[in-house]
């Protein structure tokens, strides 16, 4: 499309013609003075009821409410929402509330309550730990069995395996001193026979003089063997007794008439079955065989085998 100018000069365009150009301009404001009206609260259009602007049409009149109503907001939420109740003085958040009275404490309830309510009272769980008495009645039960197993054990081993012994006299020096303790096995005798040179504990005999229940020496002649004494050593069915246990290996005196023997003589003794011929190690103060004959097997308690007093001594017999 073109212009033509007074003097016939064509004359490129937009295309659209100046009044045309108000009009858009026109709409343009009155639709910004609307759009300022509706932010601004207001309720009248800028522009009078019938009016046209620049070949506008006229708004429609608002709504009667939307004339005494501010702009649209969202919903707002009350106290009175949230509660239910009205609170006695107007207003969303403000005032004084009637708010439900606490329930008060009336006791236990009397008739039993089904698991799983509450009864306002705390229920007490056994755990399993025992009270005091209890405690004090186990640990007696306790210690008082330990104690009495003890004391059962002590006397089967006493009575049947080991037991202690005091030495009261210097009888066996330089092997035993007064005072010592030592242990005494049991049990040997009844898996072997008794061995020469063996320290022996037996039950003295009657008659013996001794001056004690239990007597401690060491076996010299075996049953059926014939001791003498010879130049202050001796003899075993005529053979020399090798003894390293003695301070002085010539220190046997002669000894005479010994009391049942198998074939009394002076200065010798045959010991008879089941007999043996005992001993003591400090043969010139030393109450045995020589003076009360050949001793019983039977007699026989056990045999020596360690030292345990005192502790610095102790010692395998």
């Amino acid at each position: 499309m073109t212009d033509e100018t007074p003097d016939g000069d064509e004359v490129l365009g937009s295309g659209r013609s100046e009044p045309d150009d108000l009009e858009a301009m026109a709409w343009t404001d009155g639709l910004l003075a609307r759009a300022r009206a509706r932010s601004d609260g207001e309720a009248t259009d800028p522009h009078p009821t019938g009016e046209t602007v620049a070949g506008i049409p006229p708004a429609q009149d608002p709504p009667s409410d939307a004339l005494q109503s501010p702009a649209v907001r969202g919903p707002i939420v009350t106290r009175s929402d949230l509660t239910g109740r009205t609170p006695s003085v107007a207003g969303p958040l403000e005032g004084t509330f009637d708010l439900p009275a606490a329930p008060q404490w009336t006791g236990p309830p009397t008739t039993p309550v089904p698991s799983g309510e509450a009864i306002g009272v705390r229920q007490e769980v056994d755990l399993g730990i025992p009270g005091r008495g209890v405690s004090a009645r186990r640990s007696v039960i306790e210690w008082g069995s330990v104690l009495v197993g003890a004391l059962v054990l002590a006397l089967v081993v006493r009575t049947f395996l080991f037991q202690a012994f005091y030495i009261p006299s210097p009888s066996m020096e330089p092997t035993l001193w007064s005072g010592d303790r030592i242990l005494v096995n049991k049990v040997s005798y009844r898996l072997h026979d008794v061995n020469r040179g063996d320290l022996v504990v037996f039950r003295a005999p009657p008659g013996s003089n001794t001056g004690g229940e239990d007597l401690i020496k060491r076996v010299i002649g075996l049953p059926g063997e014939r001791v003498t004494a010879q130049d202050g050593r001796l003899l075993i069915s005529g053979g020399l007794l090798i003894e390293p246990y003695l301070p002085f290996q010539e220190g046997t005196a002669d000894f005479g008439t010994v009391p049942w023997c198998a074939e009394p003589e002076v200065g010798a003794c045959t010991v008879p079955d089941g007999h043996v011929f005992m001993m003591g190690d400090n043969r010139s103060n030393s109450r045995d065989s020589r003076f009360f004959g050949p001793v019983p097997v039977e007699s026989i308690i056990g045999r020596a085998f360690v030292r345990v007093w005192p502790l610095g001594a102790l010692d395998r017999l």
